[in-house]
């Protein structure tokens, strides 16, 4: 790594803090739950963290230099400030709390701190091949935990129990872990977006709208599947049908070139024309990396240009409050002229009916 991954560099500044977990780990490979980076204009970087993860630093890290901060972990940054001469350093201003930036100005009185809004994320927009196939890897997992999961879903049972078996399903299969709380909603509670799992019994005619992902080796993936509990009557085939067209359509549209809010527009104006545009609340989709909300967004005020290598959802969806919703989503990489679905969990309606 050099400084050239943290560019742009404002010209004022003679280091960065890099204290955010998944800015920490894109840049040094340090997995470890406690530390920061300090990277100088002259291009020393060092890894600050605790007497636990001195010797993982030292293997995951090797362009680092490793030091051991102090109880305080300010005053080994005050050290360092005063040895190597640092006059302004920047800090990631979504990051740092108001207690540590209080304290890195009491400890380090000499210094100008300058908070920056997101500074790095321009790096993490566009992945490169090694974090594509990981983050194939943890869509595959999900993928498989879907298909598996359907096949225990029936009347009865409770949608927390669903989500414990779902997590469980993708840890066994090679997950470190769930990529967020899983979103098990049925019935009339399918039209919450963010459904958390309650004790609700699974019950003929439902909807249930699975919503999970998966982490391999820090990447996530990021699924939504709307199953139906024995056949679907004439409404539900008609929102899922039209959920269904919304992000089929948006999909057709994603390549290089594309601005990201048009997308989100294809799927909007689509779900709008049936009637349901009071409906859909919610952006289009989102990027997944190391963190399961990136940039760039399917939102309708999201202008970024997509590029070869961004990574995002689709995931429309329709929910009528007091009757239900269904939402799809798939995960999608930006290639050279269009763009490749890395989920491949069915869903046509008829592959949706238990």
């Amino acid at each position: 790594m050099n400084q050239d991954m943290f560019r742009p560099w404002p010209a004022e500044l003679d280091a960065f803090l890099v204290s955010k977990p998944s800015n920490r780990r894109y840049f040094s490979g340090f997995t470890g739950s406690s530390g920061m980076l300090l990277v100088t204009n002259k291009d020393e970087k060092f890894l600050i963290t605790d007497f636990r993860y001195m010797e993982q630093a030292k293997e995951q890290a090797p362009d680092f230099h490793i030091v051991q901060q102090e109880p305080e972990p300010a005053a080994t940054l005050a050290q360092l400030a005063k040895e190597y001469g640092l006059k302004d350093i920047g800090l990631e201003k979504d990051h740092i709390t108001l207690s540590i930036y209080e304290e890195l100005s009491k400890k380090m009185p000499g210094l100008t701190l300058w908070p920056l809004y997101n500074p790095f994320e321009h790096r993490r927009k566009i992945k490169s091949p090694g974090e594509l196939q990981l983050i194939a890897q943890a869509v595959a997992i999900a993928d498989a935990a879907f298909g598996q999961i359907k096949e225990i879903i029936k009347p009865g049972l409770r949608e927390k129990e669903i989500a414990a078996e779902l997590e469980f399903i993708m840890k066994r299969s090679g997950a470190e872990k769930h990529a967020f709380d899983t979103i098990v909603a049925s019935g009339v509670r399918s039209s919450l977006p963010h459904g958390t799992p309650t004790d609700k019994v699974i019950q003929s005619g439902d909807f249930v709208t699975l919503d999970f992902g998966a982490v391999f080796e820090g990447y996530s993936s990021d699924i939504t599947r709307t199953l139906i509990i024995g056949q679907p009557d004439a409404r539900q085939r008609e929102i899922y049908s039209i959920v269904k067209e919304a992000q089929e359509r948006a999909i057709d549209n994603i390549r290089p070139g594309k601005k990201a809010a048009d997308i989100d527009k294809t799927a909007r104006d689509i779900i709008a024309d049936y009637g349901y545009g009071s409906f859909f609340g919610h952006g289009l989709g989102h990027s997944v990396g190391l963190e399961i909300h990136e940039e760039p967004r399917f939102a309708p005020r999201d202008n970024t240009i997509l590029q070869p290598g961004m990574v995002v959802t689709v995931e429309p969806g329709i929910y009528l409050p007091g009757w239900g919703g269904v939402r799809i989503e798939d995960m999608i990489v930006v290639g050279a002229k269009g763009c490749e679905i890395l989920t491949r969990a069915p869903k046509d309606i008829e592959d949706m009916i238990i």
